[in-house]
């Protein structure tokens, strides 16, 4: 039972459900806080999010095996295009001022730039909708910059 253990990895969102939340490599849960009264946990994701479980939800000790497999660098194209076959067709990124005109709102021209401001409205139609969609800010998020 999840009331038993510190931390956790496997949790099940319920004590007959088979589907895990935490099923990828390296993660686990941190056990906060549990309700006796209305048979509840509060367990703390990888994410930070904090979820509310029964606390009769199965759950197993420890970490999944496998952490830290994504601190190692791809080092080679061919890693990539085997990591991402398996996974979706979005590697490679091809840039849009890189293409023509008819593929890409972005391309054509004889430099490579995007020739007017990359902000769009939300109410533009699909298909125009690139670069920065209902942007309210620009440029530079950080803070003060020191010197």
């Amino acid at each position: 039972n999840s009331r038993d253990s510190p931390s956790s990895a496997l949790t099940s969102p319920s004590p007959t459900s088979p589907a895990p939340r935490l099923s990828s490599g390296g993660c686990y849960a941190t056990i906060i806080a549990h309700n006796s009264e209305e048979n509840r946990t509060r367990i703390k994701l990888p994410s930070g999010h904090k979820v509310v479980v029964p606390s009769g939800a199965r759950a197993m000790v420890g970490v999944i095996a496998g952490g830290g497999r994504v601190d190692k660098p791809l080092l080679k194209a061919g890693n990539a295009y085997h990591k991402y076959k398996c996974k979706r067709n979005t590697w490679p990124k091809v840039r849009g001022v890189a293409m023509n005109p008819v593929d890409h709102p972005h391309g054509g021209g004889n430099h490579q730039h995007i020739g007017s401001s990359s902000c769009i409205s939300r109410k533009a139609v699909s298909g125009q909708k690139v670069g920065l969609i209902a942007a309210r800010r620009t440029g530079f998020s950080g803070g003060k910059r020191k010197f």
